[in-house]
């Protein structure tokens, strides 16, 4: 799909042809549409076609007066509920007449461009455009990490509260995301980094300050992540620690009962034997017998309990 908007009196207005200072908008575009717009806007295929894919990696890559930047953006993972949040990749190529923006789905950060909720968007400042991006991008990882943590605490307390092993695999499922998050992160932070060094363009006064709010507020997403990780990783091993101790208490448990059920059944075994035992011509014998079962289950409870066995 392509979407063609442009600014005009500070609105974002929707073409049906290309003008300069025009963005170009692809969502999971086909061959022909990859095609025409390469041609047109003098761009190398692969250009287009790099940020299609969802294993592309974040870079900045300079070729014939065109830039191409491949950010990775948060995403919901709709693919494992497991895992709450992934990345994908959004390429923006900056041209001499237009920008670019291409993704394999259309992400939040575009939608937001296209409903007109980011400010100061102006597609004839390309740059600018892009920056903007980075910055968007950087505020998406920040609440995104803010869900997460929510959450996190939500499975903490399920999990003090059930001891279940399903706890731990929801757990396991957003430090995956955190994962994804702190690679995604890093990489930006070294495209943002080498843009404000880039020197096939000049940066305005304006520009430079957006983009270093766009790098504070990306390394800041960087060590919420990194905090949050180092967080939920103890908080697993505690409780892992926890699920086997209370296993443990379990096992022994057990083993004390058994141990004590085994007391009358050797008294019985005995007494159930075919051989000369005193007391088998008596008609008390089995309330006696009965007594002294109940006896030893009490004496070896009693034994148990004041050793901690129980």
């Amino acid at each position: 799909m392509i979407l063609i908007r442009k600014t005009m009196y500070d609105t974002l207005v929707t073409l049906d042809h290309l003008e300069p200072d025009s963005w170009i908008n692809l969502v999971n575009p086909s061959e022909e549409e990859v095609q025409r717009v390469a041609l047109l806007q003098g761009v190398p295929l692969d250009f287009l076609v790099d940020p299609l894919d969802a294993d592309e990696r974040a870079r900045l890559e300079v070729e014939d007066g065109v830039i191409l930047l491949v950010l990775r953006v948060p995403v919901e993972n709709t693919a494992d509920p497991r895992v709450p949040y992934t990345t994908m990749p959004i390429g923006v190529i900056i041209t001499s007449t237009a920008v670019i923006t291409v993704c394999r789905a259309q992400h939040d950060l575009v939608s937001e461009i296209l409903n007109g909720r980011a400010r100061q968007v102006d597609t004839s400042r390309r740059l600018r455009f892009a920056i903007t991006l980075m910055q968007r991008s950087a505020l998406a990882y920040l609440r995104c990490l803010k869900d997460i943590n929510r959450r996190s605490d939500t499975i903490e307390q399920a999990l003090q509260e059930s001891m279940r092993n399903q706890e731990l695999i929801d757990l396991l499922g957003i430090e995956k995301s955190l994962v994804y998050f702190t690679t995604s992160l890093k990489a930006n932070d070294i495209i943002m980094d080498k843009v404000l060094r880039l020197r096939a363009v000049q940066l305005s006064e304006e520009e430079v300050d957006l983009l270093e709010d766009a790098i504070t507020e990306n390394r800041q997403a960087i060590g919420m992540a990194n905090i949050y990780s180092d967080i939920l990783s103890g908080t697993m091993d505690a409780f892992a620690s926890i699920i086997s101790n209370n296993m443990n208490m379990v096992m022994k448990f057990l083993a004390g009962f058994t141990i004590i059920l085994m007391v009358p059944n050797i008294i019985t075994g005995i007494y159930g034997m075919n051989i000369e035992l005193p007391m088998q011509d008596w008609p008390h014998a089995f309330a006696v017998l009965s007594v002294l079962a109940l006896g030893g289950v009490a004496v070896t409870w009693w034994w148990f309990a004041r050793k901690r066995w129980l």
